[in-house]
């Protein structure tokens, strides 16, 4: 056997046995009926997932949470299927748990799984697995019981499998924020308390154009384009006030990280491009002064705060995600947005500054 199995029936996985477990996860999930489960179709750029749910928060997250592609795509399309179980649904299969007397050693365990073609994501807190065959098209997420899942996870559905599909077709996820006039636009970069997201909800309800706040795909061709693939927002209490959301929005219970979540159809005037061709990296900070200013950073500093916490967020592949962030930062001019007081002064000078970049 190259699944060990404990008391409570659980099977045991290891470096050197977990390819034969995603293997397994794929073809027994597979089988499952799928009348049973609660069927969504979603359409994103180069890709149309099937999605089959036995849970409902999670079918919710995926129908609610994502910007479908209207009209064209942009991308020639792919299929993928994904399947979300859990252990208490009648013949899934089961959630493993890491042995004990084996290291979780990411690198090691990603190129086991390489060599098999597959590619899979483990949350230990609560046994929470993404297993996924890209050749096949195939994914799943597994959890141990209905709504196991990371805090997080609905709020942005999916993810590691939209990561490893760009991921193979030569594009990246990126956790950044994006701000647009007339398609041109800006991609901005910074950890947590920048103000990143407090800057895209200030440009929204100002005019400007953005395809996503906290995860856009880049694709980096010919230009640097960002397209949209979630609609959620999030803002802290305070910036919440300050942006006068509690003013336009209903009142609503705080998510995991203590922030409002809400979707970008409710605070955009207008509808979301279908892309932005990136013009400038810019790196966020909450500055004292009452007027935005812009000017030149390092490329080494503004590479450092789009890929450190992209690659943190996304699993495997941290060398050539590392590459890919770098030709971003090469390729784009670089600059420190030090943010003003007020959120129209903010949108208004990164709307001129866009416009200087198209000239």
């Amino acid at each position: 056997m190259l699944v060990g199995v404990v008391g409570d029936s659980a099977p045991v996985v290891s470096t050197g046995t977990i390819a034969a477990y995603a293997r397994s996860v794929l073809e027994r999930a597979g089988s499952l009926p799928r009348n049973d489960a609660r069927r969504a179709r979603v359409r994103l750029p180069g890709l149309s997932i099937e999605v089959h749910s036995f849970d409902a928060a999670m079918a919710e997250a995926v129908t609610r949470n994502f910007l479908p592609v209207s009209g064209t795509d942009p991308l020639s399309t792919e299929e993928m299927e994904i399947w979300i179980v859990h252990g208490e649904v009648p013949d899934s299969p089961v959630a493993a748990r890491w042995s004990r007397g084996a290291p979780y050693a990411p690198h090691a365990v990603a190129q086991a799984l390489d060599m098999a073609g597959l590619r899979a994501e483990y949350y230990f807190d609560l046994d929470h697995w993404h297993v996924c065959d890209p050749s096949q098209g195939t994914a799943v997420q597994l959890m141990r019981g209905p709504e196991a899942y990371p805090p997080w996870e609905t709020g942005a559905p999916l993810r590691p499998f939209l990561h490893w599909h760009y991921a193979r077709r030569g594009m990246r996820l990126a956790h950044a924020g994006t701000l647009g006039v007339g398609g041109k636009g800006v991609l901005m970069a910074g950890a947590g308390g920048s103000g990143k997201s407090g800057t895209v909800i200030a440009g929204l309800l100002n005019g400007l154009q953005s395809v996503g706040d906290d995860y856009v795909l880049l694709n980096a061709d010919r230009e640097i384009t960002a397209y949209p693939l979630y609609a959620t927002l999030k803002q802290d209490p305070v910036g919440y006030k300050r942006l006068g959301l509690d003013r336009r929005l209903p009142a609503g219970s705080l998510n995991w990280q203590g922030k409002h979540q809400f979707l970008i159809g409710q605070v955009a005037p207008r509808a979301v491009p279908s892309s932005l061709r990136i013009g400038a990296l810019l790196v966020p900070a909450v500055g004292k002064a009452s007027r935005t200013t812009i000017a030149p950073v390092p490329r080494a500093e503004a590479m450092m705060a789009l890929a450190a916490s992209s690659i943190h967020q996304m699993p495997g592949e941290r060398e050539s995600g590392f590459r890919f962030f770098s030709m971003i930062a090469q390729r784009l001019p670089c600059f420190r947005l030090d943010l003003g007081r007020e959120p129209a002064e903010i949108a208004d000078a990164i709307g001129d500054f866009i416009g200087r970049l198209s000239r």
